[in-house]
């Protein structure tokens, strides 16, 4: 594969302020993911600057413990407009060391309640002694699309009927 990232958009019926305000609860990450590998949020502060660290625990029966915990760090946040991080680990010594993967997710107000929300995830900086035992993209080609619906859901208005 020649391209190294992939993406996905959908349109929401949703204002880009809303749409942003679940994307920086790291709470809501593990209903987002659409690959069931995000358990929860070890980290549950709001993502409000770059540079801030957030931790994830995860489950994947290909990890060699099965159950591990990534630390994220946020590379752009661009109220309402784009939130970005690399994902990586934090070792015993507390040193965070980034694999070279990120996630991005661009939203574009096309009126007062309707956005644009494009997700990619990008792995063109990961260096070749980690692509030596990880396949890129290590999921599906269904997985973007199905974390912009489940995004969706999660950023609708409920009925309070």
């Amino acid at each position: 594969m020649d391209q190294e990232n992939v993406s996905a958009t959908l349109t929401v019926a949703v204002p880009a302020a809303t749409v942003f305000a679940v994307l920086t609860d790291p709470g809501t990450h593990s209903a987002i993911d659409g690959t069931g590998w995000v358990q929860e949020a070890a980290d549950r502060a709001p993502l409000t600057e770059v540079g801030q660290i957030f931790r994830m625990d995860m489950y994947h029966p290909d990890h060699p413990n099965g159950n591990y915990r990534v630390a994220n760090q946020i590379q752009v946040l661009d109220p309402p407009r784009a939130i970005a991080w690399r994902t990586g680990e934090e070792k015993d010594d507390g040193h965070l060391e980034f694999g070279g993967w990120s996630w991005r997710y661009d939203l574009v107000p096309l009126g007062p309640s309707e956005t644009e929300i494009t997700l990619t995830y990008d792995w063109s900086p990961v260096p070749q002694r980690i692509r030596e035992y990880l396949h890129f993209p290590p999921f599906g080609p269904e997985h973007l699309a199905n974390s912009l619906r489940h995004l969706a859901r999660l950023a609708a208005p409920t009925s309070t009927t």
